[in-house]
Order: C-alpha cells, then structure tokens, then sequence
C-alpha cells in the first residue's frame, strides 16, 4: 500500500505527479472515514471475543489510547471533548 504512495512521490513528470497528488488528496477525507470504519469495527469485535486494551494496541498497531478513545465512543479532537467535570456539572443544571 506504501509502495503505490511511494510511486506516486517518485513520479518524473511532475504534473502528472501533481495531477495524482491532487486525486489523492480529494479522496482521503472520504477515505479517512473508511478505513477508520474498518479499524473501530475490528477494535469491538476483538473486545469481544475478550482480548485486552493493550494486547488488541499491540494487535492493530495503534496506542493503547485510541483503543480505550475506539471502545468508549470518544470521536474528534481533545479540544471538543468534555473536560472533567464538565458532564457532572452540566447534569445538575439539568436537575439530574
């Protein structure tokens, strides 16, 4: 899968480089979505069969943390997400 990247980076004409480039680009945010799909869905289904936090890190190549962030729901940025005590304060504005 690298290999096609690297022979996009390595190609000699450079607008048919960038013309490939530009393909590229246009398709990742779309793409992103996917394969992230892909990855959160095998993150749960090995959650499931029982494999650890950790041993599934190791499994899918990725940090323990966006393992627990994949199983807890957690999407987006650190910035949009609740700070602690955040949703606590908010339940009680709420009469919760």
């Amino acid at each position: 899968m690298l290999d096609a990247l690297d022979q996009v980076e390595a190609m000699e004409d450079p607008v048919a480089r960038a013309r490939a480039v530009s393909e590229l680009l246009k398709d990742q945010p779309s793409r992103n979505k996917r394969l992230k799909a892909l990855r959160d869905e095998t993150v749960k289904q090995l959650r499931a069969e029982g494999m650890s936090f950790r041993k599934i890190a190791a499994e899918v190549r990725t940090s323990l943390g966006t393992v627990q962030d994949i199983l807890r729901g957690h999407t987006g940025t650190w910035s949009s997400r609740p700070r602690k005590g955040e949703a606590a304060a908010d339940d009680e504005e709420d009469g919760e």
